[in-house]
């Protein structure tokens, strides 16, 4: 008995080091995003954004954007990588863009995701002038792009 209860004892260590690893949280560039986390980096090298993708991104000319996510996050390391394609390509000129990485509970030291009533991950926020324009949470109806703009 004794010898078992070692046995998983030495088996759940790897476990509980892992749990104890909080992911990254906080402001992160795409630069960093794409050279260190793996997954981000095959989805932007796999997507190929449309021609009226690309185009409509222009809509978003002189708006900021808040980007909210987890660098754990199925859905943010399908759609992050795919905005940052997006901006590549159209070349648009945003007045900024803030990417911010949030741990498993949602929030960051600096409170922006609090701010912003961060739900789910990912949540991009387009803003002119400091007003919500637009909200695309988790994954957009249509195309990253078409999302982004409607309404714009």
């Amino acid at each position: 008995m004794f010898k078992q209860l070692i046995l998983l004892c030495a088996l759940s260590m790897p476990l509980v080091s892992n749990a104890a690893t909080a992911p990254f949280s906080g402001d992160i560039t795409t630069d960093v995003l794409l050279s260190d986390y793996d997954k981000f980096n095959k989805q932007y090298n796999a997507f190929t954004p449309t021609e009226q993708d690309i185009a409509l991104m222009q809509k978003l000319e002189g708006k900021a954007l808040v980007v909210l996510f987890g660098t754990w996050c199925h859905d943010s390391q399908r759609e992050v990588p795919k905005l940052i394609k997006l901006l590549d390509e159209s070349k648009v000129e945003l007045a900024s863009v803030k990417y911010v990485a949030v741990g498993y509970n949602k929030q960051d030291d600096a409170g922006i995701a609090q701010a912003h009533d961060l739900q789910y991950t990912p949540t991009f926020i387009v803003k002119d002038d400091g007003k919500e324009l637009v909200r695309v949470i988790e994954k957009p109806t249509g195309s990253l792009a078409q999302d982004l703009t409607q309404g714009l």
